[in-house]
């Protein structure tokens, strides 16, 4: 007879064995920081209208490229079978769910947009960190992310186009290194250990 425990333990067991296989897709995040850098070095080049206006059509590229990225390190992670699969799609949903603001603030107040995208695609974070039973790590990116760009978006204003976005990136990249430590070889025996335990 499964009880609830032994029920919980098996899912925790399923999203941490998906985190591990998949390297907590990170190329995923790896395609945002590329995006954030170009935004940031635009941003030295284009008025603020035109930055928006680039970082708007150019969000689509984004998927593709991480696809790109994750064929080119061998972590196919949309061929991945697990139950927790499901939870991709939703997850990416709520994160589009801050685009009417986005653009309403391109209408009324262009200067808030960055701030917007930097925060409104974070969104997803704490639930894909939960997906791959890392909810700390992942959500501590978001609150960073959050948190940094909202000091540099009230504290320094005239680098809402340049630095904020390049600021984005760097966490990407710090969160990159953060998923690669907890994915690797050592990290995964300690976790098998533990689950072991639990047991």
């Amino acid at each position: 007879m499964t009880t609830g425990m032994n029920l919980e333990q098996a899912l925790l067991a399923e999203r941490k064995a998906s985190f591990f296989r998949l390297r907590g897709a990170y190329p995923i995040p790896l395609a945002g920081a590329i995006w954030w850098a170009f935004l940031g070095i635009a941003g030295y080049k284009l008025h603020s209208h035109l930055w928006i206006l680039l970082a708007f059509v150019t969000s689509g590229t984004l998927f593709p490229l991480a696809l790109l990225l994750a064929k080119l390190f061998g972590i196919d992670f949309m061929r991945d079978r697990t139950s927790i699969r499901d939870m991709i799609f939703p997850a990416l949903i709520s994160m589009l769910l801050f685009w009417p603001i986005a653009i309403s603030a391109y209408w009324s107040y262009p200067q808030l947009v960055p701030l917007i995208l930097a925060i409104g695609m974070a969104i997803q974070w704490p639930v894909i960190g939960w997906m791959y039973g890392h909810t700390a790590l992942y959500t501590t990116h978001a609150l960073v992310r959050a948190i940094t760009c909202f000091v540099l978006w009230n504290w320094l204003p005239s680098t809402r186009f340049t630095l904020l976005p390049m600021a984005v990136s760097v966490i990407y990249l710090l969160t990159i290194g953060a998923i690669l430590i907890a994915s690797s070889d050592r990290a995964k025996a300690a976790s098998e250990s533990a689950l072991e335990l639990a047991r």
